[in-house]
């Protein structure tokens, strides 16, 4: 039987693949079948971990917010900083509270006393 040149569609995929994979190590980088598994594992873990990055992010922002409310005695906790703050209809979300907490606990102050005068 003759060869049958085959197509270039195949190499298209694999050289996409292979790609992706351009900065694994070893065997994953190497070999075509160990390419489309490490990549497919690859993008599973990058779909997965940017929800969990919001996440963690945001658990990092609460917790620099209520340290920052605890230590300069602007309320007692962070939950009725944040509770006086949806009452009060001032809108600012926790990453822009963190950030003012972390790096100008002054305006943290100024915050809460536009909170405390508004009743």
């Amino acid at each position: 039987m003759t060869r049958v040149p085959r197509g270039y569609i195949a190499r298209r995929r694999r050289t996409k693949m292979r790609s992706f994979a351009s900065n694994f190590r070893g065997a994953h980088l190497r070999l075509n079948r160990m390419i489309t598994q490490q990549v497919k594992r690859a993008f599973v873990s990058s779909h997965r971990d940017r929800g969990r990055q919001k996440r963690d992010f945001r658990r990092l922002c609460i917790t620099r917010i209520n340290a920052a409310t605890r230590i300069y005695k602007v309320f007692d906790s962070y939950s009725k900083l944040i509770h006086n703050l949806y009452k009060k209809k001032l809108i600012l979300n926790r990453k822009m509270l963190a950030q003012v907490a972390v790096s100008n606990p002054n305006n943290l102050y100024t915050i809460s006393n536009k909170i405390k005068i508004i009743n």
